[in-house]
């Protein structure tokens, strides 16, 4: 699967998720006995990277999702964190002029939970990395894939209810680029916003059948 039809499938599950928070919070049938927060939370935001060709960085965007049951006991801060990015921007002269960074990964995720509006987290993520980027002694080898392991962390801060901003660090691996034992090692600080998605769980009253006229039963009026 290339990085844009995992893109694609990310935006479909990102869309998906919204519909079902917007159709279980409006096809209430009783007033709502609970009101609470969706496992799901979305967001997008800007990524700065040194790529690690030379001393160079580049610009681009992240969306992500982040999955968050909520267990009981140590695993509370237990979840799973989604991204897809694309770094395609900004891209000096001392570049190739195709040079150009895409990845798609998922993973563990542990938010500390002690602060209602300010949450440490780690993360560690792996998937797959698209490099475009050309090589004078190889003038036909100008597109690589890797598996890619990217540890992480950050802070998110809440901004309003369910808005949050989220800072985060990540350091990539790709490995055995080029040479069996090289690596390529990109590393950016990201700002992002978050949406924790909400809804309102209802209690529904099914009524006595045997109290509707007419059913088998039921107390002529």
């Amino acid at each position: 699967m290339n990085i844009q039809k995992l893109s694609r499938l990310f935006s479909v599950v990102v869309v998906a998720a919204c519909f079902t928070s917007w159709g279980t919070a409006f096809s209430q049938v009783a007033p709502a006995a609970h009101q609470g927060e969706l496992p799901f939370a979305i967001g997008a935001g800007a990524s700065n990277f040194d790529v690690d060709w030379g001393r160079n960085r580049m610009d681009g965007f992240t969306v992500w999702g982040q999955w968050r049951p909520r267990p009981d006991g140590w695993l509370a801060g237990l979840g799973l964190d989604a991204e897809v990015r694309d770094i395609a921007y900004g891209r000096s002269d001392k570049l190739p002029n195709n040079f150009k960074q895409t990845t798609g990964a998922g993973g563990p995720m542990f938010t500390i939970r002690a602060l209602n509006s300010i949450q440490p987290y780690g993360k560690f993520l792996i998937g797959l990395g698209s490099i475009d980027f050309r090589v004078p002694q190889l003038p036909y080898y100008t597109h690589d894939t890797r598996t890619v392991y990217a540890p992480g962390g950050g802070v998110q801060f809440r901004l309003h209810r369910h808005v949050w901003v989220r800072a985060d660090y990540e350091y990539q691996f790709w490995p055995q680029m080029f040479q069996r034992l090289q690596t390529l090692d990109p590393q950016a600080v990201h700002a992002r916003i978050q949406l924790r998605l909400q809804t309102n769980l209802a209690l529904i009253r099914i009524p006595n059948w045997r109290s509707i006229r007419g059913a088998p039963g039921s107390s002529p009026v």
